[in-house]
């Protein structure tokens, strides 16, 4: 049975492009094998739903057939599993002239773009790229994850010009129809082989699909629209925040084609470890030694918390290994309101060598 690559990524059939891809961003983040509670087989299955529904091309035929033609569903020569049937076209020449199908004016693949839509050719519109994703590593500290930090990173990457503000024309340049595709931002693109000669309409080189060109291009970025440039950005990392959890940072990414949105910015933050305090879920968790006769008699100690150092009272009787806890001394919960605790374990230290008078005032606290 056919897989169904709308229900792997969560989104409706009529899901538009952004929605799609919003949604695999999340579920590959959270899929990825290389972070904690990855799932290999998951993130593969997410990657194959978003390769055919985020490819206009693939979408069509996925949707119309349950499948794509790299999936199976046709012959290698591009056409149904049980391969073309020609016999109602009529013929030119023959396999000494090579063969040369004759549909007419419309063309092959305007004949097949009414069946298959664009992926035979059908009539395509210009679209400008949208800017690539970029991911960065960020380390903070231990304490800096607590209390939430910030940070500028500078990036070499690909910015929309400042000549021409992303249309890729000399400012005060006029805008004019393409004189290769006469405005319309397609051309036709014929070629020959075995089985005949075939027409094909793809998106104009010249104008990039768009049907007008400036009659001088921006000396600057030579009419791309964009260049690429250092720029400095400042990040706020929340209080809370997990080792190896990923920030998403909106437009931040490398810049669109001709002013198309830009890609977003994904922020890896790994947390240093801490010489003394580990983190357990939202709790921070701590060892702390005391003498055997702090233990049997009582006493207070100060504890190394983040920011302060805190006395806490240490009952008597105290067992080596019991837990105590101080309250809202420890990770701020991520995106709501309190904090973890502050959980401190007790290490009763034995000494190994002892004097006669300790051992005798021992031996006589045993005898009691």
């Amino acid at each position: 049975m056919a897989k169904n690559y709308y229900e792997i990524l969560g989104v409706s059939k009529n899901a538009s492009d952004d929605e799609i891809k919003k949604a695999y961003r999340k579920l590959a983040h959270k899929y990825h094998p290389d972070k904690a509670g990855g799932e290999e087989s998951k993130f593969k299955e997410i990657n194959e739903a978003y390769q055919v529904l985020s490819d206009k091309a693939k979408r069509q035929q996925y949707d119309q057939f349950g499948r794509t033609f790299d999936q199976g569903g046709f012959s290698a020569g591009g056409g149904p599993a049980g391969g073309w049937d020609f016999s109602g076209f009529s013929t030119q020449g023959g396999p000494a002239g090579g063969w040369d199908f004759n549909f007419g004016e419309e063309g092959f693949s305007d004949i097949f773009s009414d069946i298959f839509g664009t992926a035979f050719g059908g009539r395509r519109k210009s679209r400008a790229r949208t800017g690539q994703d970029i991911q960065v590593d960020v380390e903070i500290s231990f304490e800096e994850m607590v209390k939430g930090a910030s940070r500028s990173i500078n990036l070499y990457k690909t910015v929309k010009c400042d000549v021409c503000k992303g249309t890729g024309g000399e400012p005060g340049a006029k805008e004019e129809t393409c004189p290769v595709c006469k405005g319309s931002g397609q051309v036709r693109k014929t070629s020959r082989s075995f089985f005949g000669t075939f027409t094909q309409v793809v998106i104009c080189d010249n104008c990039r699909g768009k049907g007008k060109i400036f009659s001088k291009k921006c000396h600057k970025c030579g009419g791309g629209g964009r260049v690429k440039d250092y720029q400095s950005i400042n990040i706020e990392i929340p209080a809370g925040i997990q080792n190896g959890q990923t920030i998403s940072v909106q437009g931040q990414g490398e810049a669109g084609e001709f002013g198309s949105s830009n890609g977003d910015l994904y922020v890896n933050v790994r947390v240093a470890p801490h010489q003394k305090l580990k983190r357990e879920n939202d709790n921070i968790i701590s060892s702390e030694k005391i003498s055997f006769s702090q233990a049997a008699l009582g006493d207070k100690i100060e504890v190394e918390t983040i920011g302060e150092e805190v006395k806490m009272k240490i009952p008597a009787g105290t067992q080596s290994g019991e837990i105590f806890r101080i309250k809202e001394k420890g990770v701020p919960h991520l995106g709501k309101r309190g904090r973890g605790d502050h959980l401190v374990k007790i290490v009763v230290n034995i000494p190994k060598n002892l004097s006669r008078e300790q051992r005798r005032l021992i031996e006589e606290l045993g005898k009691l």
